[in-house]
């Protein structure tokens, strides 16, 4: 989930600048998240003050030359760095007035960019390819620098990293249509060259954006068709040489003619990227918007329009995107949160665009590649339904902001007056989703720091909205799992849709080991087993699709003699007893229903212990018999296991503990009950096969148009 706020304008940009050239050559953070340096295409470099929206101070070399590289701030000395006509190196302080006067030294060589890092020394790239820190080439400004690249190889993007206080430049180049990538390494010095190859004539990078997690660089590619592909680049390659780096398509962006030529692309956190310069419907085509996709989900999250048409230049910093349009930089705030597919799905079920299309601030989760409905009127044209939907987003954020304001330090009795009249009367929207996962986040915070305070109803209440999922509170469950609140817990497993498999495993050895006299006074859901509650109770219906007394008053005169029953009756012996009391085996049949990864949930399986093993075999075993006597594979109830759920989990615990099992003597008789009920299915089914061709014989028969009321007709088979 992701949010596009009210944008701002920090300069204005330079005049004359062309369609293609938007006058800026770059933007870099400054003393804190507050100050940006702003490098111009031509002779100046400007610190700004963010929130003030002014300039803090200017520097412009003489007329005749310029400024060839964004300046950076050197994070050890405070010092700001530029390079000037290509070879010569600027330094100088905030106190410094005149430029010319600053410290300067001339290269041997023409760079290309300078990178700044927190803690470590700037490092310089040069046009050729060769990479130096700062400090040792200001011991020796006219040193040799070796040339790396090829002939005709030109550098189109770099970046820097910092791993394990050592640095990392990451390059690409291009030359004849083929792009290259160079990571180099600086302790030991050591360089490493991959081919990206290319994806055909006219197709190439447009924009690059990387991040460096896990020791493993994550790099984003925009092609000018539209496609981003995502490439992993290890921090310590098995192989020498050129390597062939392969990559794999990430999201197509809805690109229905042409190509694109100023686009550029900025990742974000939690799984979200933004993109200027590209449509984002295929429908309008319109290219001047910025734009916050969704990788995981590929679904557009925030969009805004960019008055007076985009250069293809995009920077973030600190929560903020900075981008060019017109004659402006304009800034924008932006908030990002974790991808959840229960959230993603929760707001894909709402129909109305109109809820989605008010507001660029509003999340716009009906927005796919090639489906967005067609944009609302502009900035100018807003109707007046528009205008009271703005309020009242602006209402709601002010009331969960008042919220989480009360509820801070209040007992638990006044918790709940606070949040009643919030609970009853806000509409569902994102903005909704968004502060009941923050309210729960905060009360959870409060639960574990403080003992004394549980307010369970408020949590519950909480979970009963179904506008909740574990990815936006990931303590939730736990929490009530540690506070023995089961309840709690069966609300989460119903009302979540994306509890992790660790966590659906820990909620089961809880639920198999607590005693069923415990739960005598907990409130449990019970609408899974409304007939589950006595042994000798069975199902109405035809058992088996069979019924005894039909045929006994059936007038054929053909002699029924009835099958004499082999020992695997006794796996449908419908005298079986539940060995779970009611209340647990409500909460075990949240467990059976719940959503896993078999690859995932196995390993954790093997945590339980074969009592708890044999108790929750013997359980699915009662449920399937319970089930297996009627024509019905749905036992009654609205949340009742299915009959494949029940058999998928005897599968897992088979698989997860099939050792343990063999060797325990109280499961001796329950695994011989299972192997005569397989037995009995195989033969079953190989009896099945038999008559696989008299079946489909008579799938191809046609259904003969039926005579007067009453008639009899012959099949012949053979």
């Amino acid at each position: 989930m992701a949010e596009l706020y009210e944008g701002f304008t920090l300069c204005g940009l330079a005049a004359g600048q062309s369609r293609e050239n938007s006058g800026l050559l770059g933007i870099e953070p400054g003393r804190d998240t507050d100050h940006v340096i702003v490098t111009g295409a031509g002779r100046t470099v400007t610190v700004y003050k963010v929130s003030d929206q002014k300039p803090l101070g200017s520097w412009a070399a003489k007329q005749g030359q310029a400024v060839t590289c964004p300046a950076v701030l050197h994070g050890q000395t405070g010092e700001y760095v530029a390079v000037q006509d290509s070879k010569v190196l600027r330094i100088w302080r905030d106190e410094d007035i005149n430029f010319e006067k600053v410290f300067k030294a001339t290269l041997s060589a023409a760079v290309s960019r300078i990178h700044a890092l927190p803690s470590s020394e700037p490092l310089v790239l040069f046009q050729r390819g060769a990479v130096r820190q700062l400090d040792a080439l200001l011991a020796a400004p006219q040193q040799a620098v070796e040339e790396v690249l090829s002939e005709e190889e030109v550098i189109r993007w770099s970046s820097c990293f910092l791993e394990a206080e050592q640095p990392l430049l990451l390059f690409s180049t291009e030359k004849s249509g083929e792009c290259f990538l160079y990571l180099q390494k600086l302790s030991p010095n050591v360089l490493h060259k991959y081919n990206i190859g290319s994806e055909g004539k006219g197709v190439c990078p447009i924009g690059f954006t990387a991040t460096l997690e896990n020791k493993c660089i994550t790099l984003m590619c925009l092609y000018s068709n539209g496609c981003v592909y995502k490439l992993l680049v290890s921090l310590h390659p098995s192989a020498e040489g050129e390597q062939h780096l392969p990559k794999s398509l990430l999201m197509k962006l809805p690109v229905s003619e042409g190509v694109l030529h100023r686009a550029a692309i900025a990742s974000l956190e939690e799984g979200h990227v933004a993109i200027v310069g590209a449509p984002h419907s295929a429908r309008t085509g319109d290219i001047d918007f910025l734009c916050i996709w969704n990788t995981n989900f590929q679904t557009l999250q925030a969009s805004k329009e960019l008055a007076g048409g985009t250069y293809g230049q995009l920077w973030c910093n600190a929560g903020k995107l900075y981008v060019t349009h017109g004659k402006v930089l304009t800034v924008l705030p932006y908030r990002c949160e974790k991808s959840s597919l229960a959230a993603a799905l929760g707001k894909l079920k709402q129909t109305s665009t109109q809820a989605v299309t008010l507001s660029p601030s509003v999340l716009n989760w009906n927005s796919f590649p090639h489906e967005e409905p067609a944009l609302q009127l502009r900035t100018g044209m807003r109707t007046r339904s528009r205008r009271r939907s703005l309020k009242s987003q602006a209402t709601l954020a002010t009331s969960v902001n008042q919220v989480l304001e009360d509820i801070m330090g209040v007992s638990r009795e006044e918790v709940e007056e606070v949040l009643e009249p919030f609970l009853s009367c806000t509409p569902v929207s994102p903005q909704f989703q968004l502060g009941l996962a923050h309210i729960a986040v905060e009360l959870l915070k409060r639960s574990q720091a403080d003992p004394g305070f549980y307010p369970q109803s408020v949590l519950a209440r909480l979970a009963q909205t179904g506008r909740l999922s574990h990815s936006s509170c990931p303590g939730f469950l736990m929490l009530a799992l540690e506070k023995r609140d089961y309840f709690l817990a069966q609300l989460c497993l119903q009302h979540f849709p994306d509890i992790p498999e660790p966590v659906t495993c820990a909620c089961l050895k809880a639920f198999l080991s607590v005693a069923d006299a415990d739960l005598v006074r907990v409130s449990v859901d019970l609408e899974g087993v409304s007939l589950m509650d006595g042994p000798g109770q069975s199902l109405e219906g035809v058992q088996n699709g069979f019924s005894p007394v039909l045929l006994e008053e059936d007038s054929c005169d053909v002699q029924l003699t009835p099958p004499k029953l082999d020992q695997s009756s006794s796996w449908t012996d419908v005298s079986l007893t539940c060995p779970v009391g009611l209340k647990k085996s409500a909460l075990l049949n949240e467990i059976i229903r719940s959503s896993y990864s078999e690859s995932f949930l196995l390993p954790h399986l093997k945590d339980l212990s074969a009592q708890q093993v044999i108790l929750f075999l013997q359980y699915l075993q009662y449920l399937y018999v319970r089930s297996s006597g009627d024509v019905y594979t749905q036992l009654p109830g609205l949340r009742a296991p299915t009959m494949t759920q029940i058999m998928d989990w005897v599968s897992l615990l088979l698989d997860a503990h099939f050792a343990v099992l063999v060797m325990a003597p109280e499961a001796k008789e329950l695994l011989a009950q299972l192997h005569r009920f397989v037995r009995s299915q195989v033969r079953l089914y190989s009896e099945l096969g038999k008559i696989q061709g008299t079946l489909q014989e008579l799938s191809k028969i046609n259904k003969a148009q039926e005579i007067g009321l009453y008639s009899i007709e012959v099949i012949e088979l053979f």
